[in-house]
């Protein structure tokens, strides 16, 4: 028997793992039904329009994925069969090229991933003549499919290119961080909207948009476009009214960058343009051993320095380290401090006092984590 959805049913909302406690946060403040964690993101229940504001106004998820159906099947004849009946027509638009990317347990009778992909490409190519892309990068459509217990369960990733690229950074450093992690980041330091945010190493000035974005209460994904638009069923009208009925708020131009490169400081402010926080934020060509603390209430340093795997020597980075807590002691006192680093060590040079360090977090082929300080 295949079951398929109607108004009510799974979505799951991807993160990084040790990013789901974050997210779960935000999902409920948000509103959404029944959320619940579990390795690497949250469920909730809901319909379509829940998948549509899912991926307009969350900045901890990176991917929406519907859960359209499920069927048993015991060996690859029998997985053709029941996905040639699937009800694609009721998902797939004509006209849309659609890939298939399957993962498999070995509680299943059916455990070649590779062979089970070709079947249901197959199934779908000749029930519903839908071309069938010859890689995920060309796809319009990513259909993923989890076989586990023998149970064939299909979920549509909804939201195409991955959500943490909100389309505002078009200029990045070397090691840009994303704004999925810099939004959970920020909520692991209890950030609040009303207070400076600081970053003296901020790089493509991910950590100031991010914070000035969530103070002013800006949909993540307000300037994007996303896979569910080529999907049966899609309202562009719905879609446009939750923006244009969603609330925002003045926000304090208090969200400072800094960076030793102008050219880089000059693109952290075109980035803040494309946003349209670029009034809110302040970027300045400044050395960290010039950094003063900003006039006003206390705040939270935000900051992800380089790591020394992929960018910098090692000795020179444990001076930066060192500085940078010698900086934080001497002209920071009363602010909380947040900092992203692979290197325990490199933390520990600033002998600051740390709290116990996050879970780590997985980020461009390595792990990372949190470090964050009461007020000092």
């Amino acid at each position: 028997m295949i079951n398929t959805p109607q108004t009510d049913f799974e979505i799951f909302l991807v993160t990084l793992p040790g990013l789901e406690t974050y997210l779960y946060s935000e999902v409920t403040e948000q509103g959404f039904r029944k959320p619940k964690i579990i390795s690497g993101g949250v469920t909730i229940r809901g319909g379509w329009k829940d998948v549509w504001r899912a991926n307009l106004v969350l900045r901890g998820a990176s991917k929406v994925l519907a859960r359209i159906g499920e069927f048993r099947a015991l060996h690859l004849a029998q997985l053709d069969k029941r996905s040639r009946k699937f009800p694609w027509e009721d998902y797939l638009s004509p006209g849309y090229s659609v890939k298939v990317e399957v993962s498999t347990n070995n509680q299943s009778k059916i455990y070649h991933e590779g062979a089970a992909t070709q079947r249901i490409e197959k199934a779908i190519h000749e029930s519903f003549s839908a071309k069938i892309a010859t890689s995920l990068d060309e796809a319009d459509i990513l259909i993923k499919v989890r076989i586990e217990r023998n149970l064939v369960s299909f979920s549509i990733d909804t939201s195409g290119i991955a959500l943490h690229k909100r389309g505002h950074k078009q200029a990045m450093g070397k090691a840009p961080l994303r704004e999925t992690i810099a939004a959970m980041t920020l909520r692991a330091c209890n950030y609040k909207r009303t207070e400076p945010l600081l970053d003296p190493m901020c790089g493509s000035g991910t950590y100031p948009i991010e914070a000035a974005e969530i103070s002013a209460n800006l949909m993540a994904g307000r300037d994007r476009r996303f896979a569910f638009e080529k999907l049966v069923g899609y309202d562009a009208v719905a879609v446009q009214s939750m923006k244009d009925n969603w609330y925002t708020r003045d926000i304090t131009p208090h969200y400072y960058g800094f960076d030793q490169n102008k050219q880089v400081v000059e693109s952290a402010q075109a980035n803040a343009m494309r946003a349209g926080v670029d009034r809110a934020c302040q970027f300045t060509a400044q050395s960290l051993s010039k950094l003063k603390r900003p006039e006003g209430p206390v705040g939270l340093v935000m900051v992800n320095p380089p790591y020394g795997i992929r960018i910098g020597d090692k000795k020179m980075l444990l001076k930066l380290y060192s500085n940078f807590g010698n900086v934080m002691r001497e002209q920071f006192s009363g602010w909380r401090v947040g900092m992203i680093t692979a290197d325990k060590k490199l933390a520990e040079a600033t002998k600051l006092p740390w709290l116990q360090p996050s879970p780590p977090i997985p980020h461009g082929g390595l792990k990372i984590w949190l470090y964050q300080t009461e007020r000092l």
